[in-house]
């Protein structure tokens, strides 16, 4: 009788475990929005494509966006929150204050989506999400599944952002940790990294890596210095790889002949763990899209807020 007990007990135990799994596989899915609002996903891209189509940069400001919304407590878009007596805005975070863009073509898209809803029911959290993918396919990158039902935080943290953030200045040991806090892998860190293949970078950014580094290649680094000097032009741009507007390995590809723009680039193949996934992803383009693809929908999971936990704002500058 107690062995009786004590199996249907454990059969049970199983089964509430399966059904928690499954429940919890089901908080987000691709086909949130199919019944509530079956054109939220065809407008959002239709405004992305004509952001980026007007200028290509904003890719990749867009896919940066998310990167840094999900990295600060989580995909919640209290990224986009403004200042308040109440908010800390993380748009004055040190990586993201005069740097950080594309708030303008979220609103944007909000003001398109919920216009074709008939009310606010896609979140800035899906909106963030779903404009990384489409950025990267408009700029040749590959597709993927976006994960949908997010919802929106009422809080932001400048602090978390200035703490949270990987830093251009970073070496890997602390760059594997920094995405380890994340629940994040080493194929996970190279292939968001791969990124970088969309963008520029800001003088101050790569200074010190130009002017003083090692392991970089001389001409490249000559290069470099002639817009980016010891003193003066913080802001001037340089790209990030040879392609900034492809979404291609070149990234990768630069970093094997020593110029990676960034510390934290090149730090990936500099003879430690990273350099044979570096040089993987160089040679396979479907690997690194495969992985990268993996990676995004990973790290759009990480800490999200559903149900009742938050909101949909009705405007993804501030909270309702």
């Amino acid at each position: 009788m107690v062995s009786r007990t004590i199996f249907c007990l454990s059969a049970f135990l199983v089964l509430l475990v399966l059904a928690t799994s499954a429940s919890s596989s089901k908080v987000l899915s691709p086909y949130y929005y199919n019944h509530v609002c079956p054109k939220a996903l065809p407008t959002i891209k239709r405004v992305v494509e004509a952001a980026v189509y007007k200028e290509r940069r904003m890719g990749a400001s867009l896919l940066r966006l998310h990167f840094h919304d999900c990295f600060v407590n989580g995909c919640d878009a209290s990224i986009l929150l403004d200042s308040t007596s109440t908010i800390d805005s993380e748009k004055n975070a040190l990586p993201n204050i005069d740097s950080l863009r594309g708030f303008e073509v979220i609103d944007q898209v909000k003001l398109e989506v919920d216009k074709i809803c008939g009310r606010p029911v896609v979140s800035c959290a899906d909106i963030v999400a779903v404009a990384a993918r489409d950025s990267v396919v408009a700029l040749g990158g590959p597709t993927w599944a976006v994960q949908l039902g997010r919802k929106d935080s009422t809080t932001a943290s400048r602090d978390e952002a200035n703490n949270d953030l990987p830093s251009p200045f970073m070496d890997l040991p602390a760059l594997i940790n920094n995405f380890k806090r994340q629940g994040l892998n080493e194929r996970d860190l190279v292939a968001l990294s791969g990124g970088h293949t969309l963008g520029s970078a800001q003088c101050f950014t790569f200074r010190n890596r130009t002017h003083n580094d090692a392991n970089i290649d001389p001409k490249f680094a000559k290069q470099r210095k002639s817009t980016c000097p010891l003193v003066g032009g913080d802001s001037n741009l340089a790209p990030l790889d040879p392609t900034p507007a492809r979404f291609d390995v070149a990234y990768f590809n630069s970093l094997v002949k020593k110029r990676g723009l960034l510390h934290s680039d090149q730090a990936l193949f500099n003879g430690g763990s990273t350099d044979g996934l570096v040089k993987a992803y160089g040679s396979n383009a479907k690997a690194f899209w495969a992985d990268f693809a993996k990676s995004m929908v990973k790290m759009g999971n990480i800490k999200i807020l559903t149900g009742k936990q938050g909101q949909v704002r009705l405007n993804c500058r501030k909270v309702n």
